[in-house]
């Protein structure tokens, strides 16, 4: 799961209150959609994935229309506030220092961990070598402190190809979204360790929109009861998937 930290604070506690999204029937879901499984854009041009999946199914049974707005990851936060669509769907794991600047639902996906992947074969030395990551997470953030070599990349594929062109011995990113990519590199790639870092995924909301935090977190819990929740992250992230 891809785990922002608060690197644009400032920037989003200063870009004030927007209208809440409550008082409307639509709500403008925010994504990245360059993550899969968890959000991505399909050949149609239409988000796509876990999270699309997910939120559909949230907004029907809270009874709000989904409207799908993606948004680059570095500015997720600072655009959910200043009010360019009304959730954060996108990946996103709780933290202390985002807590901080927006408030969140209730978790969709248990914490999971965080894997390095390197070139099979190859002997890498994780905490004293050159460790990619995305901007504007806490993978970046913990290899950052780690004593290892942190290079940032805007976006995870940028990241999976400083491996593999050699900018980078490792990459640290969530162990769910590289596990396709170890078993699609038919060998160039493998797993190199992993670290629990961050907690688990939810929807970013605005502090002043408690009453649509409700109705999503209703919506969640309704889910993790009739047992849904479980089948669908099995179906996007396989058997081994966290379970509630």
């Amino acid at each position: 799961m891809k785990k922002l930290i608060a690197a644009a604070t400032a920037l989003a506690m200063g870009a004030g209150v927007a209208l809440a999204a409550s008082h409307s029937m639509t709500v403008r879901m925010g994504t990245e959609g360059a993550y899969p499984p968890y959000n991505f854009i399909n050949d149609k041009g239409e988000v796509d994935g876990f999270e699309r999946e997910l939120g559909d199914e949230l907004c029907r049974r809270a009874n709000l229309t989904c409207e799908w707005v993606t948004n680059d990851w570095d500015s997720i936060i600072p655009n959910l506030v200043s009010g360019n669509y009304d959730t954060i769907i996108a990946g996103m794991s709780v933290t202390e220092e985002r807590d901080q600047v927006i408030d969140f639902t209730e978790e969709y996906i248990p914490a999971s961990p965080s894997a390095y992947v390197k070139l099979a074969g190859r002997d890498v030395d994780l905490e004293n070598g050159v460790i990619a990551a995305q901007t504007g997470t806490i993978q970046a953030n913990y290899v950052a402190n780690s004593g290892a070599t942190l290079v940032e990349y805007a976006t995870p594929d940028e990241t999976i190809a400083a491996v593999r062109n050699g900018e980078a011995d490792a990459v640290l990113a969530d162990k769910d979204y590289l596990a396709p990519i170890v078993e699609e590199s038919n060998g160039e790639l493998e797993f190199a360790g992993e670290v629990r870092i961050g907690g688990g995924v939810a929807m970013g909301i605005r502090e002043s929109d408690q009453e649509l935090k409700e109705k999503f977190n209703a919506a969640i819990r309704s889910m993790k009861e009739d047992g849904s929740l479980n089948a669908l992250l099995k179906k996007w992230f396989g058997d081994e998937a966290p379970q509630w």
